[in-house]
């Protein structure tokens, strides 16, 4: 008689605790298998970066085709400023349609880095993940892991990731150790059978975007922009403007413990679409995606052309200074 009390409380215990289907072990394997079936689809999201007292905001939409072909559109909603970046057999490409440009890039993106805004490279961090945390909010589940790989922002350092019942990606938030969200992206709908033209991830001309987004004018290098950021112990030396054909170019010579130089120019515009080869990794910079490497970072803002190289500052100090020069209004 015991045994039968004994089982039928069991049986009892499960029907209210849901039979067990909240297993998380199987939730994650939902989830993750849900992505892996994906062939190819197609999304747009909302992406929110948080600096310091700035925040930069940005619609987003992303093309995926297996195994690796890729095509992410940033649009600055501040300033409408849009870039592309295309992965295919051939190469990374970093696409500016205001300056009627391309940067060829031979790469690892988006593998050596966590892409918040990519699906597969979520569903990484939670595959490697084995102590992955997982608890339920209403309809939702809610993942974080710690598996992240944010190696240019130390203070990046888990991921908060949220699952509708459908085993949709509904948010991703990156966090400080404070649980402070430096990265939110909001993902929209999803069209996991995306089918895409023959040229969706080709490398070309966006004739429609560039005449609607070419800048009229040159700006005007009037004064120059410097960074709120020094390393400690440096100082500005000296400073030379230099007149182009057309427009300016700055040079700062920065010295003492961390030295660096930092110019700054009025971007070229070219009248055919040019692409240009280009050592480093494509990196979000705030505002814009820049190229960086070991000892330099490159960038585009606002109409003007940005280079710091140093053979003595880290990759993370490089964009500490770069991302301490601001010129574009920021959301509030």
């Amino acid at each position: 008689m015991k045994k039968i009390l004994f089982s039928f409380l069991c049986v009892s215990l499960l029907i209210l605790t849901g039979c067990g289907k909240d297993d998380k072990s199987e939730i994650k394997r939902n989830v993750l298998n849900d992505i892996d079936k994906i062939r190819g689809y197609y999304q747009e999201l909302e992406m929110e970066i948080v600096n310091n007292d700035d925040i930069y905001q940005y619609d987003v939409s992303v093309g995926y085709y297996k195994p690796d072909y890729y095509k992410v559109i940033l649009k600055n909603k501040a300033n409408g400023y849009e870039q592309t970046i295309i992965k295919n057999k051939d190469g990374v490409y970093v696409i500016t349609p205001t300056l009627n440009k391309s940067f060829k890039f031979q790469s690892e993106w988006p593998y050596n880095n966590s892409q918040a805004y990519l699906l597969k490279s979520v569903k990484d961090e939670l595959e490697k993940d084995k102590n992955v945390e997982i608890t339920k909010s209403g309809d939702d589940y809610i993942f974080v892991t710690k598996n992240i790989n944010y190696p240019n922002n130390p203070r990046l350092v888990k991921e908060k990731i949220v699952v509708g019942k459908d085993n949709n990606i509904k948010e991703v938030i990156v966090m400080d150790e404070n649980n402070t969200a430096l990265i939110t992206v909001k993902y929209g709908k999803i069209d996991k059978s995306a089918e895409f033209d023959n040229d969706y991830f080709v490398v070309k001309e966006d004739k429609e975007k560039n005449d609607k987004t070419a800048m009229s004018e040159v700006p005007s290098l009037d004064n120059a922009i410097f960074p709120l950021y020094l390393p400690a112990g440096t100082v500005l030396a000296n400073q030379e403007v230099i007149n182009k054909d057309n427009g300016e170019r700055i040079i700062m010579t920065f010295s003492g413990d961390k030295p660096f130089l930092l110019v700054e120019e009025t971007a070229n515009i070219y009248d055919e679409f040019t692409i240009i080869p280009t050592s480093g990794e494509p990196f979000l910079l705030i505002d814009t995606i820049a190229s960086l490497t070991n000892e330099s970072i490159t960038w585009t803002s606002g109409g003007i052309d940005y280079y710091i190289v140093s053979d003595v500052l880290s990759q993370k100090e490089l964009i500490e200074v770069a991302q301490s020069i601001s010129t574009i209004p920021v959301m509030k």
